[in-house]
This record gives C-alpha cells, sequence and structure tokens, in this order.
C-alpha cells in the first residue's frame, strides 16, 4: 500500500457517503423526574446535494435536531455523520455553514466585514483563501454587491438575512443548515428569497437542510419534506415533492403545489 491510497480511499468514501446520517438520535434535556425527552430515536439520512426540509409542530424538536447536526448540541444516544464524519471534525473542516432566524450581524462592521468575519474567527481553518469564496462573489450570489460599504442599521430586515447567508457560503460550505432563516420576514420578501436561495441552491450544488414551519414554503423549497412527530420527535412521514424542478412565484398559485400542501398537511395531522 502507498503512502497516496489511505486519503484517496478516504476520499472516495466521503464522495459516496450521505450528506448526513443520523442514526438513533435521541436527545434528553434534564435528568430524573425533570428530564425532558425532546427528540426520540431519529433515523434519517440525506443525500448529498439535496434539498430537505423539516417540519412538524411548535416544540417538536427540529431545530434541536438542527443544531445536533451542527455539533452545537450532543445527542443523549445515537449517531450524527456529515459526509461520514463526526459533527465536530466536519465544523472544524468547515464542511457545514449555519444561518439562524436572526441575521445576528455585527452593528458597527460594514457589509464586506461582515461577510468576512469567518475568516477572523475561525482560526487556522480560516487562513485558507484558496479554499474560500471571494467575498464580493458572495454578496454577488445574493444580489447585494452594491452595499459592501453599508451597515446593518441601513438595510432592510430581508437584506440583513441575504448579508447572513452570504457571510455562510463565503467559506464553501458543501452542507447549508437554515434554522428558519426567513420567518421574522414579511411574505413578499420571503418569497422573493425563497426564489433566490433556490438560484444559490443550483448555482452551489449544496446540500440545504431547512427547517420551517410553513407547509407551503417547505414544498416550494424541497425536493423532499421529512415532517416530525410531536414530542419526542420522530420521522413521521417524509414527503417526495412532486413539483417541476424550475420553480418561480407563480407556482404558489398552483394547484400542483396546493396538492402536495395538502398531502404534507395530512403527514402532519398524522403525527
Amino acid at each position: 500500500m502507498t503512502g497516496g491510497q489511505p486519503s484517496h480511499e478516504a476520499g472516495a468514501a466521503e464522495q459516496s457517503a450521505p450528506a448526513i446520517s443520523l442514526s438513533g438520535v435521541n436527545v434528553t434535556f434534564g435528568s430524573g423526574s425533570r428530564a425532558v425527552e425532546a427528540v426520540g430515536n431519529v433515523d434519517l439520512d440525506i443525500a448529498q446535494g439535496e434539498f430537505v426540509s423539516l417540519i412538524g409542530h411548535s416544540g417538536c424538536g427540529k431545530s434541536t435536531l438542527l443544531r445536533v447536526i451542527a455539533d452545537i448540541l450532543q445527542p443523549t444516544r445515537g449517531r450524527a455523520e456529515i459526509l461520514g464524519k463526526t459533527p465536530d471534525v466536519a465544523r472544524q473542516e468547515r464542511i457545514f455553514s449555519m444561518v439562524f432566524q436572526q441575521s445576528v450581524l455585527m452593528p458597527w462592521a460594514t457589509v464586506m466585514e461582515n461577510v468576512c468575519m469567518p475568516f477572523k474567527i475561525g482560526g487556522k481553518r480560516a487562513t485558507k483563501p484558496s479554499e474560500a469564496m471571494d467575498p464580493m462573489e458572495a454578496l454577488r450570489l445574493v444580489e447585494l454587491d452594491g452595499f459592501a460599504d453599508a451597515r446593518p442599521s441601513n438595510l432592510s430586515g430581508g437584506m440583513r438575512q441575504r448579508v447572513a447567508i452570504a457571510r455562510a457560503l463565503v467559506t464553501r460550505p458543501r452542507i447549508l443548515l437554515m434554522d428558519e432563516p426567513f420567518g421574522a420576514l414579511d411574505e413578499l420578501v420571503r418569497d422573493t428569497l425563497n426564489v433566490e436561495l433556490l438560484r444559490i441552491w443550483k448555482q452551489s450544488g449544496m446540500t440545504i437542510i431547512f427547517v420551517t414551519h410553513s407547509l407551503q414554503e417547505a414544498v416550494f423549497l424541497s425536493q423532499r419534506v421529512v415532517v416530525l412527530s410531536r414530542r419526542p420527535s420522530r420521522v413521521g412521514g417524509i414527503l417526495d415533492v412532486d413539483l417541476p424542478d424550475e420553480r418561480t412565484l407563480e407556482l404558489k398559485d398552483d394547484a400542483r403545489l396546493g396538492a402536495q400542501v395538502a398531502r404534507l398537511r395530512g403527514l402532519l395531522d398524522a403525527g
């Protein structure tokens, strides 16, 4: 065996591995009589390049599950893997980025400085510009290249979320985790960002896992929608979305999308 074979084999294994693999994942907060089981034995594989949404009733554990994937929370039992690696290794290698409901921008920094923030706080891993996206390219992707010198206070809520997405994209993650990123926005802005997100997903080839409360948003964006049951959450059903690959805003008024939303509501009600 030559010295190059192990890394080649590791690379081949990573290429064939699911983007996300959850095996018997359980999350319990507290102990004894105060224990609360938030997530109970979730098994789920998400393929590389997929767009998958997670939906469920409020408090069912959608965000908790996403935080297990993101190495923010440790499962009580079970295992999470990202491209065949543990979440902590995947985080250190910047395989994934996360976008939260609030944009969490630095108010004193310009848009460009906010986008470049991962390079300042990421340690040694952040010092390899060859592996990163040009920050202006990231801003172009979210159509904010004309606002590089603006401050967050001069931007609308939708624009601030675009900056947060650009900041997540600048490290060229292979997986993007999104925790209700458009939940606080009005419907018109949300619709626009839905279309923009699909465009970015197609251009980048990333895997996206998207948490939302909106059934219509989940169907419009996704290839598959995973329905989580009431707490402790388990996979209660999966909807394979049967819609055209090219999705415009007009589709939101289309009967085909309405039919898919009705199917999804049935899965949710059954859980």
